[in-house]
C-alpha cells in the first residue's frame, strides 16, 4: 500500500524560528565578548536606521499548561514580579551601556510564561524603565501575550498607553474536555471579554492562537472553535500544530495518553479543515501557521515582502538586531545568537553581578548566513532563489539533489534556468520538510534520539 505524503513526510524536524537551530549551536558555546562585539556591530549598523527589536520574557504562570513547551516558572507568589522587573531592567542598562547612541526600538514584544501574570503597575514600571533610556522608532509596533481568563481591562490600557497596538490571546480549543486534558480551561465568554476591551481600547491588531493535534481533539472540536472564533473575528490566527515534546524537561507533556492524540492524516485533516474555514471567513495564510485578514499588518508585509521570522515568531518588519532581554530569551544580532541562562535564580544572580547572563550561543559562518536567508525567504514567501556567490560558499547543487524526490512529488518546482525554487500552495504544510533540505549542520550531524517535533 502506498504512504500517504502526510505518512511519508511527518519525521521530526525544526520550527525553524533561527538557523542554526538551537541544538546545532557551536557545542564550546559563544565566548561573551564576542557576543558583545557581535552586538556592537549590530547594533551600529542598524539601530538609526530600521531600528532594533527588545524581546522580554515574563516566565511567571499560575498554572502549567500541559501543551506547553516553553520555558516557564510556576507560582502564585506574586511578590517575585518586582525583582525580576528589576533584574530586567538592569539588564538592558548593560546593553545599554554597551553602545554610544540611544537605543531606537522598532519592535517590542513581551512573551511568556504569561505577560499578564504581572500588576499593570509593574508593567507600566517595566515600560517606563525601558523607555527611560530608549526611544520608540516611528513605524513601531509593541505586542504582548495575554491570557484571557486574567487579563484586566487595567492592564490593556496601561500596556497601550506605552505604545502597544498588537495582543495574542491563547485559545488553544473551545472543547471542554480537550482543555482539561491540557490543563487550560477557560470560557469563550472570556475570550470576548478580552478582545471586545481590547477594541474598544484601540489596539489595532488582534490575534487568537488555535491549535490542532490536540489530545481528545476531532474536527467536530476545530470546526466549533472557529466558528466561534468567526464570532470575534480576530486580526489574526495563528493556528499550530501542537508539537509534543514530552521529553523536554518541565513542559508536563505526560497527562494525557499517547493514543489520545490525533495521528498522521487524522491530524493533517484538521489542519486542512481549518485552513478551508479561514479562507471562507476571508483570513488569508501567511507563512507557515498564521492567517490574517487583508487589513492587517502581517498581510501586508506579506505584500510588500517585508515578512520576517526570528524568534518571536512572525513579524511585519525585519530588524537586524534583535535583543532579548530575561530568563532564558535569546538574542539574534544576523551574526551570532545568544541565549540567557534559564532559571529565575540564576538568571538574578548573573545580572546583580553585572554580567550580561548568557550561557551558550553561535557564531554564524558566511555559509550559515547565506544559508539562513534561503530557509528564511521559503518560510515567509513561499521561494527562493540563489546566485553565483551563494553557489561558491554553499553547494546549491547538493541541496536540489535532495530536494529532487520532493519536486517528484509536487512539494517544490524548481527552476534552473532563473535558478530559483517555489513551494505550490498546496505543499506549504510540507515547508519545514524542504527547509530541512538546506540545513547542512542538520545533515551532516543527523540526531541518534528524537529532538524535534514532528513536521505535520
Amino acid at each position: 500500500m502506498k504512504k500517504s505524503l502526510v505518512q511519508k513526510y511527518n519525521i521530526p524536524g525544526p520550527r525553524y524560528t533561527s538557523y542554526p537551530t538551537v541544538p546545532y549551536w557551536n557545542k564550546a558555546g559563544i565566548d561573551k565578548q564576542d557576543w558583545i562585539q557581535s552586538f556592537q556591530t549590530s547594533f551600529k549598523e542598524s539601530n538609526s536606521s530600521e531600528g532594533i527589536s527588545v524581546y522580554i520574557h515574563l516566565p511567571f504562570c499560575e498554572s502549567l499548561c500541559t501543551f506547553c513547551a516553553c520555558h516557564k516558572h510556576i507560582t502564585k507568589r506574586h511578590e517575585v514580579e518586582d525583582e525580576y522587573i528589576d533584574t530586567v531592567l538592569k539588564e538592558w542598562k548593560l546593553y545599554v551601556a554597551l553602545v554610544d547612541e540611544i537605543p531606537v526600538i522598532k519592535e517590542l514584544h513581551l512573551g511568556g510564561g504569561t505577560p499578564t501574570f504581572f500588576s499593570k503597575e509593574n508593567l507600566k514600571y517595566l515600560m517606563d524603565g525601558i523607555f527611560k533610556i530608549a526611544k520608540k522608532h516611528p513605524a513601531s509596533e509593541f505586542s504582548f501575550e495575554g491570557h484571557p481568563n486574567n487579563t484586566t481591562k487595567e492592564q490593556l490600557q496601561t500596556l497601550f498607553d506605552a505604545g502597544f497596538t498588537r495582543v495574542s490571546f491563547g485559545v488553544q480549543d473551545y472543547n471542554e474536555k480537550v482543555q482539561k486534558a491540557i490543563h487550560r480551561v477557560q470560557p469563550f465568554e472570556a475570550v470576548e471579554q478580552v478582545t471586545k476591551w481590547s477594541r474598544e481600547i484601540g489596539y489595532t491588531s488582534v490575534s487568537h492562537d488555535l491549535i490542532f493535534g490536540l489530545p481528545h481533539q476531532t474536527k467536530e472540536n476545530v470546526i466549533y472553535s472557529i466558528n466561534k472564533t468567526k464570532e470575534l473575528q480576530p486580526d489574526r490566527i495563528s493556528f499550530y500544530s501542537y508539537a509534543h515534546v514530552p521529553w523536554v524537561k518541565g513542559v508536563g507533556q505526560r497527562g494525557f495518553n499517547e493514543d489520545d492524540l490525533p495521528k498522521n492524516d487524522e491530524k493533517r485533516e484538521l489542519y486542512e479543515i481549518g485552513k478551508e474555514l479561514f479562507a471562507e471567513l476571508g483570513y488569508v495564510e501567511i507563512g507557515m501557521d498564521h492567517f490574517a485578514l487583508k487589513t492587517d499588518s502581517l498581510f501586508k508585509a506579506t505584500i510588500n515582502k517585508t515578512l520576517h521570522r526570528n524568534f518571536m515568531g512572525y513579524t511585519a518588519n525585519k530588524t537586524q538586531l534583535m535583543v532579548g532581554l530575561g530568563m532564558s530569551a535569546i538574542s539574534d544580532s544576523w551574526y551570532a545568537f545568544a541565549q540567557n541562562v534559564k532559571t529565575v535564580k540564576e538568571y538574578q544572580k548573573i545580572v546583580n553581578e553585572g554580567e550580561i547572563p548568557i550561557f551558550r550561543g553561535h557564531l554564524l559562518s558566511e555559509e550559515d548566513r547565506i544559508i539562513r536567508k534561503h530557509i528564511l525567504n521559503i518560510m515567509c514567501h513561499f521561494s527562493t532563489s540563489w546566485d553565483e556567490e551563494s553557489m561558491r560558499i554553499n553547494n546549491i547543487e547538493m541541496h536540489l539533489g535532495l530536494l529532487q524526490e520532493m519536486e517528484q512529488d509536487g512539494l517544490v518546482k524548481i527552476d534552473l534556468k532563473s535558478k530559483s525554487l517555489a513551494v505550490p500552495e498546496a505543499a506549504r504544510p510540507y515547508v519545514r520538510n524542504i527547509c530541512m533540505a538546506f540545513d547542512l549542520h542538520l545533515l551532516k550531524n543527523k540526531p541518534k534520539t528524537q529532538l524535534f517535533s514532528m513536521t505535520i
